[in-house]
């Protein structure tokens, strides 16, 4: 029973996790259409969400302390989160974003392919699942014909898709965070990721408080810091744990759906025949995956 409870729990997680970061468009494009940097953008929701979920742990009495060797190692989670999301935005300058979305979503078949070395080997309905739902990804996000692509966009799209890949299965696997919490693994990740950012834009010469010259802009700052960002490490570090990696990356395509359901509610994007076709394939994947779980 107890295992029952610890994979609905961690399916759920996986399900809030993949939704909440598809909430990045919601609050990232106003940003980036009203003149925020992307730097600037991704400092701020770091460094809000770190100080919500500081205040938020230090009110329920939680322990923030962490031993060397843990800290170490969520040093290195830190960065490779950050990184994933450096190398996304990077491979924006070279290559469409769309071409970008399905590349990063490669993401579980390095999960699954990094599991295998480990001896750890998926079950042919994760295979299926995988593989599902990265036809769904290509039919949501494929180029239109005739636009350039850079070889640098797709190795920066496919480093983005392996940082990350490579940060859920560490979580998964390492014995030296087994008993450290999502709390305090998502707040020194933040802390990581946020000197990151700011040691990027020191280093690139960008304006911190560049474009944020509105409280429309701080609320939209606040909202990606606390949806996409601080929800979405907290409820993927508890799914990969709870569920492992692979099963909580199949998870993630319900990213790019809830992306694409943004930008057709809110932004009045097209929504076209192969981004239905897309979604389909996506949700009936993840679906197929729970129902098919057994314990």
């Amino acid at each position: 029973m107890a295992n029952n409870k610890q994979t609905i729990i961690g399916f759920a997680a996986g399900v809030a996790a993949g939704v909440s970061y598809g909430l990045n468009p919601l609050f990232g494009k106003p940003l980036l259409d009203g003149g925020v940097p992307v730097l600037s953008m991704l400092f701020f929701r770091y460094s809000i969400s770190v100080v919500i979920l500081g205040i938020w742990m230090a009110f329920r009495h939680e322990s923030f302390r962490v031993n060397g060797g843990e800290l170490r190692l969520i040093v290195v989670l830190g960065c490779l989160f950050a990184a994933s999301s450096v190398f996304l935005f990077e491979s924006y300058r070279f290559i469409p974003t769309g071409l970008a979305t399905t590349l990063v979503y490669l993401y579980p078949v390095f999960v699954a392919l990094i599991m295998v070395v480990l001896r750890v080997y998926p079950k042919w309905q994760v295979w299926l699942s995988i593989v599902a739902t990265l036809v769904g990804v290509v039919l949501l996000s494929w180029p239109s014909g005739g636009t350039a692509i850079h070889w640098l966009g797709i190795v920066l799209a496919a480093l983005s898709a392996l940082s990350y890949a490579i940060y859920l299965v560490i979580v998964n696997r390492s014995q030296r965070i087994r008993h450290v919490s999502e709390h305090v693994l998502t707040f020194y990740g933040l802390i990581v990721g946020a000197i990151a950012f700011l040691t990027y834009l020191l280093v690139d010469g960008t304006l911190i408080l560049q474009g944020i010259d509105t409280m429309g802009k701080a609320l939209n700052l606040l909202g990606l810091a606390i949806f996409p960002t601080m929800i979405a490490m907290l409820t993927i570090a508890l799914s990969t744990r709870l569920i492992g990696p692979t099963k909580t990356s199949v998870l993630g395509a319900l990213e790019p759906v809830t992306a694409i359901m943004v930008g057709t509610l809110v932004f009045d994007e097209p929504l076209t025949a192969n981004i239905i076709a897309g979604i389909v394939i996506c949700i009936a994947a993840v679906l197929f995956m729970i129902v098919s779980e057994r314990h």
